[in-house]
């Protein structure tokens, strides 16, 4: 096997070398880098070989790929003249597979192309971030302890001037005490209702009155909110597009297939196990 591939390598090797000048000036994908018994190998085979391959081989450098591909694509052609007699079905029916997904892919690459994807994402965006309220987003600290007199002598201390992030450390069980308390920014739905409910009224600034939830109680300082703003249509332009695009496709899908003279009742009468036989393709 290892003095076989050895052998093609090298005829491989032989046949970029004896590649006219030419050519390799000013190559385009009919351009012809190589021929087994007649038959040729084109710019465009090898770069449709180049981008089958799995993410890590194509991060090869140039020269590698081309000569693995173009080796590769002359051995398959060497050995594809030694076939003999008819193809197995198993090959038969996989090209036939392969020629109907592809044709089916380029069709809908065909109505994209078509398609004003750039006013659709336009109208997209307004109907996502036009007409929505702009959300209100809330920065807060919460001190937690177990009862509603703990929670009564807190806001007491805090009303006589102590310092809530101290506060926090040295009374909250809960695991943003070490942080004085603090949640960070967070918007509706991210917290409990009760909670949520408490720190939407108060004012920036502000502490709230002890709040029971089934964590225990709490004491709230609001420390300031800001509205969200809806996202730029630059930062969200590629996900529009992907979300357009996968419309157009299952549209299109949809639509042609409806179009399309479809009979399946043959299909009712066979059993679904017999796509398991492996063996009727031999």
């Amino acid at each position: 096997m290892q003095k076989t591939r050895t052998f093609l390598a090298s005829i491989a090797m032989a046949t970029v070398l004896s590649l006219p000048v030419m050519a390799q000036d000013a190559p385009t994908i009919d351009t012809v880098v190589a021929t087994v018994n007649g038959k040729d190998i084109t710019v465009g085979h090898m770069i449709v070989a180049r981008a089958s391959l799995p993410e890590q081989y194509q991060q090869l450098p140039d020269d590698v790929l081309f000569t693995g591909i173009l080796e590769q694509l002359v051995q398959q052609s060497a050995l594809s003249d030694t076939l003999e007699g008819e193809l197995p079905a198993r090959v038969v029916l996989s090209l036939e597979n392969e020629t109907r997904s592809l044709r089916a892919a380029e069709a809908v690459e065909q109505t994209m192309a078509k398609a004003d994807t750039e006013e659709a994402i336009k109208t997209a965006y307004d109907e996502q971030y036009g007409s929505v309220d702009q959300e209100i987003e809330y920065n807060a600290s919460h001190i937690l302890v177990e009862t509603e007199e703990e929670a009564s002598a807190l806001v007491e201390e805090l009303a006589a001037g102590a310092d809530f992030a101290e506060l926090a450390k040295a009374k909250s069980t809960g695991p943003s005490g070490p942080n004085g308390g603090s949640l960070g920014w967070f918007s509706s739905g991210m917290m409990v209702p009760t909670f949520e409910e408490a720190t939407v009224a108060l004012e920036p600034g502000a502490v709230s009155a002890p709040i029971k939830t089934q964590f225990g109680w709490h004491v709230i300082l609001l420390n300031e909110k800001r509205t969200k703003d809806a996202p730029a249509l630059e930062d969200v332009r590629e996900e529009l597009d992907i979300q357009i695009r996968q419309t157009i496709a299952q549209t299109t899908i949809e639509a042609v297939t409806e179009a399309a003279e479809v009979d399946t009742t043959a299909s009712t009468t066979i059993d679904p196990a017999v796509i398991k036989n492996l063996e009727w393709l031999e």
